[in-house]
């Protein structure tokens, strides 16, 4: 951790501001949008800037996972289990990710990135279904979720609950609000656990990530009161092309330059 000038920390801030803004906009989390521009524009390798991008979320996550469990509360019977089962995974997972190559790490993040780019376009065309979906399978086996979640988190330090949310909604026919709450249930241990074990490898740049956070806190509630005023389809469509032509980016910049 290195100490930043004065316009390099308002640079930062003004980052972090944005991110937190776009997060709250868009609904799927700054991270998505910080990596790779950590990635890209700071050339930080695909682990730091992970790492980084942990920093800013963790706090920013546990603001939304208050003010949400507010509203849509969810049992320590079904919340403990799948927070404990994520959190593990996520742990072991990290543990490989930082001794990943940079190179093999990114390409995993740029298909992931396509992945939710597609989804996005895919959903656009349709509504959701706020009633959730018939249960296929008993609500005993929600914890499970944990595992794939946890380790989309672990791997790629974001991810976890855009993973998580269809497996609550079309499996377990939980309705979309209470999916997402599920998700932040997840999502929230999981990013302290990440990011204590991308810190741990020296994976995080604390100097870029702490005050990404703080602009990120104070921007975040903007972005989701704008977002109710705007129309979300429109939105949402214009930010998954954003996503896929970012992730196409990543990955053909090597073979370019």
């Amino acid at each position: 951790m290195h100490a930043l000038a004065i316009t390099e920390l308002l640079s930062v801030l003004t980052l972090g501001a944005a991110l937190g803004f776009f997060g709250g906009l868009f609904g799927i989390g700054g991270g998505i949008i910080a990596i790779p521009f950590l990635a890209l524009a700071f050339g930080m390798e695909q682990a730091l800037a992970q790492g980084t991008s942990l920093a800013m979320m963790v706090p920013i996550l546990m603001v939304g996972w208050w003010r949400y469990t507010r509203r849509h509360p969810v049992a320590l019977r079904t919340a403990l289990p799948l927070a404990l089962l994520a959190s593990a995974t996520t742990y072991g997972v990290a543990h490989v990710a930082t001794g990943l190559d940079s190179s093999v790490l990114r390409a995993v993040f740029s298909v992931f990135l396509i992945a939710v780019a597609l989804r996005m376009l895919a959903a656009g065309k349709r509504k959701a279904d706020e009633a959730g979906a018939k249960a296929l399978i008993h609500r005993r086996w929600l914890p499970l979720v944990g595992i794939p979640g946890g380790a989309c988190m672990g791997l790629l330090g974001v991810g976890g609950g855009l993973l998580a949310t269809p497996f609550f909604t079309q499996l377990f026919g939980q309705r979309q609000t209470v999916a997402q709450s599920l998700s932040l249930v997840l999502v929230t241990p999981c990013s302290a656990v990440a990011l204590f074990t991308y810190s741990h490898a020296h994976q995080v740049d604390w100097s870029i990530g702490l005050p990404m956070a703080i602009g990120g806190l104070l921007t975040v509630s903007a972005g989701v009161s704008v977002a109710h005023r705007l129309p979300e389809r429109t939105m949402r469509l214009a930010f998954a092309w954003m996503i896929l032509l970012t992730a196409l980016w990543m990955l053909l910049r090597p073979l370019i330059l």
